[in-house]
């Protein structure tokens, strides 16, 4: 087997740490074509999926990506901006902001980047970029607050396979949950309370989270708690009782048992029992995309409001808010500890010196011309 390496190498270029954000991603444009190449990739994930692959191979070839695509399609074009995708904009500004939030704090050396699991910018295509400038410790934070195997263990997959290809591959760290730490904890309930200050509080306030399979809870992933930890630690944040608020799951699909209880059955009930007003926030979504735009905001606004309900407010995501891009940048600093360029002292110029006397001696040995 052949190792990726870098064959125009510089031995001078400084070593840089890497700050590499994912998420989900997005299609590349609302139209059934684009819609059943992103399905595909992201349906085949054994990961998301957990179905035998010969049998799952037909369901998914002769039936969904045949009906599918199209369907999709009309619900994104519903959410597509003059700009693309409202999850890639906000992954984009939440970058660029992290970026200049590390540069404010003399930490403007890190290469900050994004990818996505499914779709572009790939994972292994942002991985290859961050080589080529010399990235030789690698933090990975995907942008899940909270852990499951189908979202934060198939971005670990990815990351794995890429780097088990390399020839040098970066001293790594990866991120696998913050459901819990206060800078997120925070940066929720701020953006709820200065929702709040603009807007009159609601009756109830309710915290929907991207639903999984009942039995991925029952084999061990601890998804389902950590998303109730987050939603307890938020409404103790804003000093809310256990009258003052409900946590559901959304984006259900297929047959069999999700986590319960639904967002979209307890809405329904909620209306008919005449509720006059609910707030709806989404914790595990750190950028507003399908399913807080269209499933959230429209579908299950028409559920509510349909079933008898009263005013429907939802709060956006945490998207490149200030708060929330602190959030981000501070539980990565706090990962990165005891790597020499984060420290305050290091000494980049001394770093700089060393890295030319290595090219001297490369040179030597016929390794560049």
């Amino acid at each position: 087997m052949a190792y990726n390496g870098t064959p125009d190498y510089d031995h001078a270029n400084p070593a840089r740490v890497g700050l590499l954000l994912t998420n989900l991603g997005t299609p590349e444009a609302a139209t059934p074509k684009a819609l059943r190449k992103y399905l595909a990739e992201f349906l085949w994930d054994p990961r998301v999926v957990e179905i035998p692959r010969p049998i799952w191979w037909l369901i998914l070839n002769l039936i969904i990506l045949n009906v599918r695509p199209k369907r999709s399609a009309e619900t994104y074009a519903k959410i597509w901006t003059p700009a693309g995708s409202p999850l890639m904009q906000h992954t984009l500004d939440q970058t660029a902001a992290v970026k200049q939030y590390l540069a404010a704090i003399d930490l403007a050396e890190i290469e900050v980047a994004c990818a996505m699991r499914y779709g572009q910018p790939s994972i292994e295509s942002t991985l290859h970029e961050m080589q080529k400038k010399n990235v030789t410790r690698l933090l990975v934070m995907p942008l899940y607050p909270q852990y499951s195997a189908a979202t934060t263990a198939s971005t670990f997959d990815a990351v794995a396979q890429t780097l088990s290809k390399l020839r040098w591959m970066p001293e790594l760290r990866f991120i696998n949950q913050y459901c819990d730490q206060p800078l997120f904890i925070k940066a929720c309930a701020k953006q709820i309370s200065d929702y709040w200050k603009q807007n009159k509080r609601s009756e109830k306030l309710l915290f929907s989270f991207h639903g999984v399979p009942k039995r991925y809870l029952l084999q061990g992933d601890p998804y389902h708690c950590q998303c109730h930890k987050t939603a307890r630690l938020i409404a103790e944040e804003l000093g809310l009782s256990s009258e003052d608020y409900l946590t559901t799951f959304q984006s259900r699909f297929g047959r069999e048992e999700w986590l319960k209880p639904y967002t979209d059955e307890t809405l329904e009930q909620l209306g008919k029992d005449k509720l006059g007003s609910i707030d709806i926030f989404c914790p595990g979504f750190a950028s507003d995309c399908v399913e807080t735009l269209e499933e959230m905001d429209m579908l299950n606004r028409e559920v509510f409001t349909e079933a008898g309900g009263g005013d429907f407010q939802y709060i956006p995501a945490l998207n490149a808010t200030p708060h929330h891009v602190q959030a981000i940048a501070e539980i990565a600093r706090q990962h990165m500890q005891g790597w020499p360029q984060v420290t305050a002292e290091y000494d980049w110029q001394a770093h700089q010196q060393e890295r030319v006397e290595t090219r001297r001696l490369a040179l030597e040995m016929g390794s560049e011309k």
